[in-house]
């Protein structure tokens, strides 16, 4: 597929204690899931983080925030800076249930769109989205005038939202799995029980 993954693993963790990518779930760490999901369907996987020896066992290409310390908006930045495909899916590295099915119809709809963002129970999740390579500017604008915020960035863009109804023909209706983060330990507690299912 003519679209890169791009994965981003800079946060602190702080409310789970421990760094959450790499916590195990079923004998992968939480971040090899994710690699694994995506690779089935993405010829390139970056991966973003200022910690790259702590992932050199993924055997990913890598890149680091341009802007430190900046949040998920940094993050996007950099991935897309680093991207070589016009069109990029982007995820956080707390989703161990996320969809690849889903990530390749996003892609899919993105045409002369900047982003393909999901809104679910009236949430959106704009790390699970797609974004043109092309926004990384418009991202860059937004760090340096201390806009941080996702939202910030994404009132400027033209952005194609999709919905649970749009997105039920496809039989992704499982959305609180697949849309689910695992930021604190009672989290990665019930994602390990749900990993015991699969």
């Amino acid at each position: 597929m003519k679209a890169a993954a791009i994965i981003l693993s800079g946060g602190k963790s702080s409310r789970m204690g421990v760094n959450k990518a790499l916590l195990r779930i079923n004998e992968k760490t939480n971040i090899e899931r994710i690699r694994d999901k995506l690779k089935v369907y993405f010829n390139e996987i970056i991966l973003v983080t200022n910690n790259p020896e702590d992932y050199s066992f993924l055997q990913l290409n890598t890149t680091c925030d341009y802007f430190p310390e900046m949040g998920p908006m940094a993050g996007l930045h950099a991935g897309l800076m680093h991207s070589d495909y016009d069109v990029n899916l982007v995820v956080a590295c707390d989703m161990p249930f996320l969809s690849g099915e889903l990530a390749v119809e996003m892609v899919k709809r993105c045409f002369h769109y900047d982003a393909v963002i999901p809104v679910i129970n009236g949430n959106q999740h704009p790390l699970f989205s797609v974004f043109k390579k092309t926004v990384a500017h418009e991202a860059e604008n937004c760090i340096k005038s201390g806009k941080l915020r996702m939202k910030d960035l994404i009132k400027r863009l033209n952005v194609l939202y999709v919905t649970e109804k749009e997105l039920e023909s496809f039989g992704l209706i499982d959305w609180d799995r697949i849309f689910f983060n695992m930021n604190r330990p009672e989290e990665y507690e019930k994602a390990k029980k749900w990993a015991e299912t699969e």
